[in-house]
């Protein structure tokens, strides 16, 4: 059986460059600090666990990969554990 999932917001740290793309450097939650190994890729998508739109960033942090997403109007977004 598959765990519910929320829409959580989060801080996210990010370089913006001169060619119009960004790359998300860490995540914070609560009080915790998560950065950011590797983008793998990013995409327009949808959230399909909890709903919403935006640049699905393909991410890896401490070895697992999960997405991140931007909502392009400053807020960013995880698929959360209920």
């Amino acid at each position: 059986m598959e765990e519910e999932r929320k829409k959580l917001y989060v801080e996210v740290e990010v370089t913006h460059r001169a060619d119009g793309t960004c790359r998300p450097n860490s995540i914070k939650i609560d009080d915790d600090l998560f950065e950011i190994d590797r983008v793998r890729h990013a995409c327009r998508a949808a959230a399909t666990k909890v709903g919403g739109t935006g640049i699905r960033y393909t991410v890896v942090i401490r070895g697992t990969e999960t997405y991140l997403f931007d909502e392009e109007n400053g807020k960013w977004f995880v698929e959360g554990k209920s």
